[in-house]
């Protein structure tokens, strides 16, 4: 008796940290912390030092969290009128509102403590404007209201690049501001592709997502759109910049070449929704490695190994 009882408890822990762990999206936290760290390692020439790197990457993760948390309670009730979100903590009533919230805001502090204590000021200022960005103006203001919600509402999404350049130099620059341009860039064809996935979902509940609210041939032109103008943007790092390298361009082509090929394909093709399911996730792949091709471009070894294979003068 006394063991299924605590094995019975052991289980109800495990479940209660498993909902609120659910509350902060993990899967989207990697994707913004690559941001962070490739915005980190070129704003450090490649010599970035791990205890700052670490710092803020637990700055990043609890501020991402906390917006996350906040805006599972916002949508709960669209949450739960679609089937593939029905099931997550708040909608289910595994988790209520005011504790989601206190936790949100816990992590909030957590972040801001972290990265003004022992990273910088303006590190901690840029990611509370990141929660308060994607909280107030995209889940508030937009993203029931606007087709166009995530065009600006990626806005928030790439405040993690201006984050990682701000904990290495305490400023901002134009590499910064091209960083946080090109994921700008990229969130609508990343997250029209899954809006043309779930059309019927978000239309169900009343989200005036593009395909939405025009169809999907407009949708895939919108993207078509992006696409073209987000992949000249990432060379802008190699000129005028001069941010990046070789070893980036060659990456930054191969990569921007089979985006291009697959928002084309989706263009001639707008009703495949294994075609669009395809560029959601190729787009995921793509900013991964794009930030990977950053970090390795800046490393003092690929420059010294450039140099020993480039022709003596």
């Amino acid at each position: 008796m006394n063991g299924t009882t605590a094995q019975r408890h052991y289980q109800n822990v495990l479940q209660v940290f498993q909902d609120y762990y659910q509350l902060t999206k993990p899967r989207i936290i990697p994707l913004l912390l690559i941001t962070t760290a490739a915005s980190m390692a070129i704003a450090s020439q490649g010599k970035l030092d791990p205890r700052l790197l670490l710092l803020t990457m637990i700055g990043g993760t609890c501020a991402t969290a906390s917006a996350q948390t906040i805006n599972c309670i916002y949508d709960s009730d669209i949450d739960y009128e679609m089937e593939r979100t029905r099931n997550r903590p708040m909608p289910s009533g595994r988790v209520q509102p005011l504790h989601a919230l206190i936790f949100a805001i816990a992590l909030a502090c957590i972040s801001f403590t972290v990265l003004a204590v022992y990273v910088n000021l303006l590190s901690a200022l840029l990611a509370m404007s990141g929660i308060a960005f994607y909280v107030g103006i995209y889940t508030h203001l937009l993203k029931r209201h606007t087709p166009y919600n995530i065009v600006i509402g990626g806005a928030a999404g790439a405040i993690p690049a201006l984050v990682g350049w701000a904990a290495v130099t305490n400023t901002l620059s134009w590499t910064a501001w091209l960083i946080f341009a090109i994921v700008f860039l990229w969130t609508p064809p990343h997250f029209w592709a899954l809006a043309l996935m779930i059309r019927d979902e978000y239309a169900k509940v009343g989200v005036p997502m593009l395909p939405v609210v025009t169809d999907n041939i407009a949708t895939a032109r919108q993207i078509w759109r992006y696409t073209l103008v987000v992949i000249p943007s990432t060379f802008l790092l190699i000129y005028p910049l001069h941010a990046s390298g070789v070893i980036y361009g060659g990456i930054a082509f191969i990569l921007g070449a089979i985006f291009i090929k697959k928002a084309w394909t989706l263009l001639q093709n707008p009703d495949e929704k294994q075609l669009a399911r395809s560029l959601f996730l190729y787009s995921i792949l793509y900013m991964m490695l794009l930030c990977a091709a950053m970090v390795v471009d800046s490393l003092p070894i690929t420059h010294h190994l450039i140099e020993l294979l480039s022709p003596s003068k």
